[in-house]
């Protein structure tokens, strides 16, 4: 029995992958295709039409907006790593635990976005640092805090004819961590994961949690723990161990394959005490008292 092969739709540029969206909005957008060609090949899903991203210039550059970065949807993790560790240090850490060194070659940020896994590697820096989301349609472009992208799991705010087109990320202003627990060291999904951004001028502390909810989560009570501020002899241990009980505390997990809730609150807990001691002793030239 002969199968019917899906429309693969290839755009020279951005404008006419919105016009195609436009005609086609049952077409799949594909970049790297390290999520959707896995269910592909396991049969989970079965686009309609495809359309190809990878020939749009326009989504594989990033530039520097003074304060923050744009990084264009197309850009693949390998470059996120190697060109912005510097100046986005959090989210340089967390593309550089994605998948193996060919799926950091393909892999883009868009394309975790897009995907909206509670479990992404890419999310929790996005909520720690308060990124935007760009998202173009044959419509127009709108602008969406990372916060409010996500709407449950695996589904986010985009819609039909819509294409996430660039991230503009903070530059930091402060250390940043990101940690990620899982069953090895490399190629493995985060049993959860924990973003952690000190900005120093603001005096203002933010998180991301990963792989620990429905969506890629916040924990607002935890970023308004009180820090001695400019007064390093008064952080202790109890200090980042109250901020570890609020970060586990604003986690919604669940038991599965991967872990228990219990197990996920408990390593968040370990994992946000370490990070803030982390960032806090880098902020304080080594001193984390």
């Amino acid at each position: 029995m002969s199968q019917t092969t899906a429309p693969f739709h290839t755009p020279a540029d951005l404008a006419e992958a919105l016009r195609l969206l436009a005609a086609h909005p049952e077409a799949v957008p594909v970049a790297g295709g390290t999520d959707l060609m896995v269910a592909v090949n396991y049969r989970l899903t079965r686009p309609a039409a495809m359309l190809d991203l990878t020939r749009l210039a326009e989504l594989r550059e990033w530039t520097d907006e003074g304060d923050a970065i744009r990084i264009g949807s197309g850009v693949p993790y390998a470059r996120i790593t190697a060109e912005l560790a510097t100046v986005l240090p959090g989210l340089a850490a967390a593309a550089r635990t994605v998948g193996s060194p060919q799926i950091r070659n393909r892999g883009t940020l868009g394309g975790n976005l897009a995907t909206a896994s509670p479990a992404g590697d890419g999310h929790p820096p996005l909520l720690a640092t308060g990124a935007d989301i760009e998202i173009a349609s044959a419509r127009g472009t709108r602008t969406v805090p990372v916060e409010a992208f996500f709407t449950g799991p695996k589904r986010s705010v985009l819609q039909p004819g819509e294409l996430i087109t660039a991230v503009t990320v903070p530059k930091a202003a402060g250390p940043q961590q990101f940690l990620k627990v899982g069953t090895r060291n490399a190629m493995v999904i985060a049993v959860c994961s924990l973003a952690v951004a000190l900005d120093l001028d603001a005096r203002r502390l933010g998180t991301g949690i990963g792989s620990a909810g429905p969506t890629p989560l916040t924990a607002p009570d935890a970023n308004l723990i009180e820090l001695p501020w400019g007064r390093t002899g008064l952080f202790n241990d109890a200090l980042a161990e109250e901020f570890g009980r609020r970060v586990a505390a604003a986690a919604r997990p669940i038991d599965d394959v991967r872990g228990t809730a219990a197990y996920r609150r408990h390593a968040l807990a370990v994992c946000a005490a370490r990070a803030l001691r982390r960032v806090w002793t880098a902020a304080h030239g080594g001193s984390g008292r």
